[in-house]
C-alpha cells in the first residue's frame, strides 16, 4: 500500500496569526517528556549552568501539544539552525570545546 500523496502547496501555506499578546521568556533549561497522546516541553533558567546544580530549576513555562505539531516544530527548529550555521558557522555543543584557553 503506498502512503497517500498531498499537494505541494499544501505545505507552503500562509497562515496570519496575532501576536500582540505574547510574552516572551528566556530559558536555558528544558526538560522533554510526554503521554501515548502528548509531548510535554518545559522551561526555565537554570541560576548555575556549570557545573553541578544544587539548587532547583524554576520552570517558568510549559508546553503541552500533539507529536505531530513537535514534529513540525522540529523541523522547522532543524531549518532554522542550519540556516543560522550556513552564516555563522557551526554551533559547537561540547562547552569545553568552547572555551578559549
Amino acid at each position: 500500500m503506498s502512503e497517500p500523496q498531498f499537494p505541494e502547496a499544501a505545505s507552503q501555506q500562509t497562515v496570519k496569526f496575532d501576536d500582540s499578546n505574547v510574552s516572551a521568556a528566556y530559558a536555558n533549561f528544558c526538560c522533554v517528556r510526554g503521554t501515548p497522546e502528548e509531548l510535554i516541553i518545559d522551561f526555565g533558567l537554570n541560576p548555575q549552568p556549570v557545573g553541578t546544580v544544587t539548587t532547583p530549576i524554576a520552570v517558568t513555562n510549559r508546553i503541552v501539544t500533539s507529536y505531530y505539531t513537535a514534529k513540525r516544530m522540529l523541523l522547522a527548529v532543524q531549518t532554522a539552525i542550519q540556516r543560522h550555521e550556513q552564516m555563522f558557522g557551526t554551533l559547537e555543543l561540547d562547552v569545553q570545546k568552547r572555551v578559549k584557553q
